[in-house]
């Protein structure tokens, strides 16, 4: 790690300007979240494995910025020459660098790797010390990563209408509308997920996420894809034939960026192609600011750029019915493979450890197993891909499982490592966050269980933290609300008692794409999308004590309309639809500490998991499945 920063300094020092700080962010070209193995820039830099963070490298110092769902990691992966930043706690990126640059300081940026929205607010902090955003020709880091990874050759697939519900035809045409409401003429498209939601095409460009690497322009009259063409088999080049996209090599976004700033581009333009026929009327060119690289709005004319949201992530987040059917087919599968994993570790754990189990609460009677019997994080957690892996329309997982023991669970995004991952402990909470990939949806979900005998404080916070996830799913509320408006529901339970999490309450999901999907969210942070009917979003409040434990539930929901009483103001109600299917661990509640009203919608939820998992369980499978979905009495 030494290494590399004196080998950033020195190319820092030797750029033309000098730069006084370099900016390493953890986003590639199309700023996404999850990156590719030769990506991860700042990973490879700092040390840090999370998947969100930001490395800034000075002459003299080396810092890092996250958030609160990895401060424990970070803590525990950066080295004695890396500060952590926590956000929300410490300044932010932008203040500390105007506070602490020297006045004209020149602050090094890839500008492939920076959104226009970053790089402009930055710009604006800089302007009182005249200090200045330099852009490098080359990215710094690539040039002192020596075993960089390298460019993986993975085949575009066409995503068929039988999941996605609805044409490229009639895409592109909504899109086109949008286009024309907005006076615009071209749309710039960097966001890999909706590139391939509009195009219809997945890949595996990026691990645990279905994208191409590949850009896209629409304008009123064409269409294109830039990407690696090699990746396009004979199938793939008619289906876009077809479909009326034309296929460009990755590189000629940057070039046709250009073409269109001067509405030169067309399907067969070389850089002197007649201009298509808009008139004045429709002359901007539309670009998200979230998604769409510096580099290529430095391409534009700043007076003819409208920067505003993509239309495609709202459009993308309501689900249309053949995605919302795939999203909830999926999940019944993912809860038979998530049961059955129960199953099956509930008898491990028994058997290997001398567990009481997942039903009784006893001392545990511990064994000592030999080394080629013990269950760990990463060993289990292979065994519940193998459960999910038998589903149909299985293509992997959706993110790495965050498979957690004790104090392990109390780091937000825990990744076990094979080397280093804990064994499992009966005596001790275990918490499983996982989700998979199948062709008709993606789906994510969070159970804490215990396999002895759980505190009574592990079951208070348990059980407020149930409370939180019940309240937030029984929600009725106006159109128009945000999920920061809701996202307080989950969180008063655990106010009650002074408890609290860092981490938003829920996120949206993809329909065979990302698992985390905007442009909504729940969450303490406000964003100003408003919730609506056919949006998924994840139910997902948590509890965690460092170097102790961490309780997290997670089930996905579905907004629905709600058949209320009234309908005040005529606006419409909205509610909450559960799709995913596990029971809750009864052991772990608190009964006391529940209302009868929360009683029954527990009882209720866990009949429901019978109804649908039933036909998926073998004799003893059904026989846990039956008891541990018993109703409760109070």
């Amino acid at each position: 790690m030494a290494d590399t920063l004196a080998a950033l300094r020195s190319l820092m020092s030797s750029h033309s300007p000098p730069l006084d700080a370099l900016v390493v962010p953890s986003e590639d070209y199309h700023q996404s979240e999850y990156v590719s193995e030769r990506d991860k820039r700042r990973q490879f830099v700092s040390g840090f494995t999370g998947s969100f963070g930001l490395a800034l490298v000075t002459m003299k110092e080396a810092l890092l910025w996250t958030d609160g769902r990895y401060f424990l990691q970070a803590e525990q992966e950066l080295s004695n020459e890396w500060r952590l930043m926590r956000i929300g706690e410490d300044p932010a990126v932008d203040v500390w660098m105007a506070d602490n640059l020297p006045k004209d300081a020149a602050v090094g940026i890839d500008p492939w790797c920076i959104s226009v929205d970053t790089a402009q607010r930055w710009e604006h902090a800089f302007a009182k010390k005249q200090q200045k955003l330099v852009q490098t020709s080359k990215n710094l880091v690539d040039e002192v990563w020596k075993n960089r990874p390298p460019v993986e050759l993975n085949p575009v697939h066409i995503h068929p209408l039988e999941f996605a519900g609805r044409s490229v035809a009639d895409k592109l045409k909504d899109l086109r509308e949008k286009l024309k409401e907005e006076d615009a003429r071209a749309i710039i498209i960097t966001a890999l997920d909706e590139v391939a939601w509009l195009y219809n095409i997945r890949g595996n460009d990026v691990s645990y996420c279905p994208v191409v690497h590949a850009f896209a322009i629409v304008t009123s009259l064409s269409a294109f894809l830039y990407v690696d063409q090699k990746k396009l088999s004979s199938e793939v080049k008619s289906y876009l034939e077809q479909n009326g996209i034309v296929p460009r090599d990755y590189g000629d976004v940057s070039s046709d960026a250009v073409l269109l700033a001067s509405n030169q581009l067309t399907p067969s333009s070389t850089g002197n192609g007649a201009s298509e026929a808009e008139g004045k009327a429709h002359n901007l060119i539309w670009v998200d600011s979230g998604s769409c690289c510096f580099a290529l709005y430095s391409k534009l004319k700043s007076d003819q750029v409208l920067l505003k949201q993509s239309p495609l992530a709202l459009a993308k987040a309501i689900k249309n019915p053949v995605e919302l059917n795939g999203l909830k087919e999926a999940h019944i599968r993912d809860g038979a493979a998530v049961v059955q994993y129960l199953v099956w570790l509930d008898k491990q754990m028994q058997e290997v450890y001398g567990a009481s189990g997942y039903f009784m609460e006893s001392e545990t009677n511990r064994k000592n197993p030999p080394e080629k019997m013990k269950l760990t994080e990463v060993s289990v957690s292979d065994k519940l891909e193998s459960f999910r892996a038998s589903k149909e329309h299985f293509k992997g997982l959706s993110f790495p499982t965050i498979s957690s023991v004790g104090s392990n669970a109390a780091i937000i995004h825990y990744g076990p490592d094979p080397k280093t991952c804990a064994e499992l402990d009966p005596d001790c909470i275990y918490l499983f966050d996982s989700g998979a990939q199948y062709l008709d949806g993606t789906t994510d979900i969070t159970r804490t269980v215990h396999f002895g005998k759980p505190s009574s404080h592990e079951k208070a916070c348990y059980t407020a933290v149930l409370k939180g996830h019940i309240a937030l799913g029984n929600a009725c509320f106006p159109n128009g609300t945000n999920g920061h408006a809701v996202d307080l529901l989950a969180r008063i339970p655990l106010w009650k008692d002074g408890l609290d999490y860092r981490h938003g309450t829920g996120h949206g999901i993809g329909s065979y794409l990302y698992v985390h999907e905007g442009p909504h969210l729940i969450s303490f942070r406000p964003r100003n999308v408003p919730l609506q009917a056919s949006m998924a979003v994840t139910d997902e409040p948590g509890y965690y004590e460092d170097g102790k434990f961490g309780i997290r539930l997670e089930n996905v929901l579905i907004i629905n309309n709600a058949a209320t009483k009234f309908n005040f103001g005529d606006k419409g109600y909205l509610c909450f639809e559960h799709i995913t299917w596990a029971p809750y661990q009864k052991k772990l509640i608190d009964l006391s500490l529940l209302t009868p009203e929360e009683i029954d919608w527990v009882n209720t939820y866990h009949s429901k998991c019978r109804e649908v998992l039933a036909s998926f369980m073998n004799e003893s499978e059904l026989a846990w499945l039956n008891k541990a979905t018993e109703p409760i009495k109070a």
